[in-house]
């Protein structure tokens, strides 16, 4: 029974953490270390690309082409990009709130 609850915990991740998101079309956008501006740029997204969205988590306000917002994306480990540059379809968080 134990395993059962494991391997859907497990498969339950693997779908959330499948969804795309596109960004916003015609931008490339700086994937940094952290939820704002100060962070360093660790590489930058080509335009059209789409992203997964494993957690959010608020920090530095910025205004893009989908608003102003404090939310951050994390992308991948150590990555995140403004959610002001993803087209989620919401104001507000789409994701578990990053630990």
């Amino acid at each position: 029974m134990a395993v059962e609850g494991i391997e859907d915990a497990a498969q339950s991740v693997e779908v959330t953490a499948a969804r795309s998101y596109s960004i916003a079309p015609g931008y490339s956008v700086n994937v940094r270390s952290g939820p704002g501006t100060q962070h360093r740029v660790v590489r930058v997204l080509p335009v059209g690309a789409k992203v997964s969205i494993f957690c959010q988590k608020p920090g530095e306000t910025v205004s893009g082409p989908y608003g102003t917002t404090k939310i951050w994306d994390n992308i991948a480990v150590g990555e995140y990009i403004s959610d002001a540059y993803v087209k989620t379809g919401s104001d507000g968080y789409v994701a578990p709130r990053c630990a």
